[in-house]
């Protein structure tokens, strides 16, 4: 089994309509989102969720009234300012928006602030804070006429992304093992972050999805940098290749001095768009010159 991971060090190269081209042109298969901040590739694939399951992501400390004495320990430990004593709480915040109710000398933890750290719960001489988990986000699995396919939705404004996608891959390789599949096929999320470091752990290649442009060539080196520091086989594809070729031809010398293989180049084409509209993959859209160079590059891969 071979897992393959395309990325794209920036967002709007392309990255998804590549993927879910793979998803169709490669056979016994598990496909994954991993870009799971803002998942898209569900757009182009058209799944039906056969399992919702809870992501706790994170954990948020919160007050036992009763037990509080009002030291304020916990308020000088914090360096979220996520801690306030209730008295200092404005007339204008109703009571649903505290922890627990008003009461003075009393303390409440602003959930959207905390971030679980600890430290109040350790500085507390009477053991008044508790740390609480959170359901920060979901995560599915689904099928589609293409295969099995695995997703998630962070919750907004959560965090730990990265670790959420580590649970969707390791389900992902449980279906792939199952199944007895030949690939997992990952679609991941731009930039360098921790999702993007989540993404690269224990695949086989990396697809680095660019275009030429000069914030695309800046973005593609450096997860190239990313991915060839953990030794992971990165390969290249320029996509809308000829909207500036002497960009193009500046990728092509990145990556020859990089020593990273291009494995093909797409053509700019408006049926892209119109594939998206319609929610199917390109090279199910159209037989244009662009869905033929996808093919190619598959071949390549196999």
């Amino acid at each position: 089994m071979k897992q393959i991971l395309i990325i794209s060090g920036k967002g709007g190269t392309g990255k998804t309509v590549v993927t879910a081209s793979f998803a169709v042109l490669a056979k016994n298969k598990v496909m994954v989102d991993a870009d799971v901040d803002a998942a898209n590739l569900y757009l182009l694939l058209d799944p039906e969720i056969k399992s919702t399951n809870a992501y706790i992501g994170s954990k948020s400390a919160f007050i036992d009234e009763e037990k509080c004495i009002g030291c304020g320990k916990c308020e000088q430990i914090c360096r979220f300012d996520a801690i306030s004593p209730v008295r200092d709480k404005t007339p204008k915040v109703s009571d649903s928006c505290l922890e627990q109710p008003i009461s003075n000398g009393v303390y409440y933890i602003d959930k959207f602030a905390c971030e679980g750290c600890g430290a109040c719960r350790v500085v507390c001489p009477k053991d008044a804070v508790t740390l609480n988990e959170e359901e920060t986000g979901k995560w599915f699995v689904s099928d589609t006429k293409y295969g099995p396919f695995v997703h998630a939705k962070l919750g907004i404004a959560q965090e730990n992304s990265g670790k959420l996608v580590s649970v969707i891959r390791e389900k992902a390789k449980v279906l792939a093992i199952e199944k007895n599949a030949d690939y997992i096929i990952i679609d991941g999320p731009p930039g360098i972050g921790c999702p993007v470091i989540a993404s690269l752990n224990g695949i086989d290649m990396a697809i680095v999805v660019t275009e030429p442009s000069l914030s695309g060539i800046h973005d593609m080196q450096r997860v190239i940098g990313v991915a060839q520091h953990f030794g992971v086989d990165t390969k290249v594809i320029i996509n809308k290749y000829d909207i500036n070729l002497e960009n193009t031809n500046a990728i092509k010398e990145i990556c020859k001095d990089n020593k990273v293989e291009v494995l093909g180049q797409l053509p700019f084409s408006d049926k892209v768009p119109q594939a998206i509209v319609k929610g199917v993959p390109i090279i199910e859209f159209c037989n244009d010159q662009i869905a033929q160079d996808i093919i190619n590059v598959w071949e390549q891969i196999k």
